[in-house]
């Protein structure tokens, strides 16, 4: 066992300062660190711009040509197809050469031609969207022909069967899905996932790093364990959350600029926000426990085995609600788990993201989740402070925990 240098005092603050401003420094410098956080902006820009040009090419709208003579249909084409569950468009064409020629060239869909009998033009079928719609229309223009003949209104009996709609109860109704909030709870909790656990796993290669290279035993020369630990957490949590803001910020962005969200009722701003305010949270829960656990052992082939445990924590919450939360986030495994500590930082955002969350519930979890840090500063420090110069083998947590 290797003998406790001698202390040089300095102030907590100053201590906690000069560590996390080395980590900072050297991870600034690393081409890793600029490289992938490069990466995360590219893909969550591209991202953005591959929906946008998915959406607007799964447009589903259908064109309809109407000749000047045809044109009395024009508004009973729209409103049969909204009853159809078609989005039809309408617009007047001048000729019938003009028509082929927009049929053609995929301007419009369809060519109404006549309304007595009713005569439709298409350039190769008629696509299976409209095929309702027409049909529906026929019947109409018949039973207009018959009221004609009985000395009534058409136009007025035609609208009013285009619009009438049965009143339909239903008992389990399925809820509404926001599109845009189903992909930002995504984005949230795989950004939270891939930030927490890197940021957390940097923590704790540093930590067995400096005890393998003997460094941590200079730096003990001048700072206490605990200061070293805190700032060692510090610094690397500046940088994920650098990384994560500039993320976050290029996401949010590109939806804006896109048009993504002006249909939904995403709180866009307030989701950012919330997923930066619990990536502080998390990082520093888990950064604690991966810290001290990894100061358990001097190589970095054995970093894994002390902190799988923390690991095997962060994908539970991470499976749970990429795969249940976006369609059931009501789920009570999912309303439960948001507000475990350790479970909180990966699903209480995709809630507060997918919007099916109360204020006081985001209070209690952010509540459960501070409150129980003092705890891990305590232990982590404790278990830091009594293994981080012991060399050799893998150190048992109970000796670490007691100081044997």
């Amino acid at each position: 066992m290797s003998a406790r240098p001698t202390l040089v005092e300095i102030s907590d603050g100053a201590a906690v300062r000069l560590v996390a401003g080395r980590e900072i420094s050297t991870r600034f410098r690393s081409k890793a660190f600029i490289w992938t956080t490069i990466a995360l902006v590219a893909a969550v820009v591209l991202g953005g711009v591959l929906l946008n040009l998915v959406s607007s090419q799964s447009d589903t709208t259908q064109h309809v040509g109407v000749l000047p003579e045809a044109a009395a249909v024009a508004e009973q084409l729209v409103a049969t197809g909204t009853v159809t569950g078609t989005t039809v468009e309408t617009q007047e064409v001048a000729s019938a050469d003009d028509g082929e020629a927009l049929l053609k060239d995929g301007t419009i869909d369809a060519l109404v031609t006549s309304t007595d009998p009713l005569a439709v033009v298409v350039h190769t079928k008629l696509p299976d969207m409209l095929a309702p719609v027409f049909a529906s229309l026929a019947q109409q223009e018949a039973l207009a022909s018959a009221v004609t003949d009985l000395g009534g209104d058409p136009g007025e009996v035609g609208r009013e069967i285009a619009q009438a709609t049965p009143d339909v109860t239903a008992l389990e109704p399925e809820p509404e899905q926001d599109s845009a909030q189903i992909v930002a709870g995504f984005v949230a909790g795989i950004l939270l996932f891939i930030s927490l656990m890197t940021a957390g796993q940097l923590v704790a290669q540093g930590v067995v790093e400096e005890k393998a290279s003997r460094v941590v035993e200079l730096l003990l020369a001048t700072v206490r364990p605990w200061q070293l630990m805190a700032g060692k957490v510090l610094g690397i949590g500046v940088i994920g959350l650098i990384q994560v803001v500039l993320v976050v910020g290029a996401g949010s962005g590109t939806a804006l600029a896109l048009g993504l969200v002006d249909t939904s009722s995403i709180d866009l701003g307030a989701t950012a926000l919330w997923v930066v305010i619990w990536f502080v949270v998390g990082f520093t829960m888990y950064a604690l426990a991966l810290g001290a656990l990894a100061a358990l052992v001097s190589r970095q082939e054995d970093v894994g085995s002390v902190t799988a445990p923390v690991l095997a924590l962060m994908m539970i919450p991470y499976l749970i609600g990429v795969s249940i939360a976006p369609w059931d986030p009501t789920n009570p495994l999912v309303v439960w788990l948001s507000f475990v500590p350790f479970c909180s930082p990966l699903l209480m955002p995709m809630r507060i993201a997918l919007g099916e969350v109360e204020a006081w519930e985001v209070a209690l979890a952010l509540g459960l989740s501070l409150a129980l840090i003092p705890v891990l500063v305590w232990l982590a420090g404790r278990i830091y402070s009594h293994a981080v110069l012991r060399s050799g083998g893998r150190i048992k947590l109970k000796d670490a925990l007691t100081g044997s």
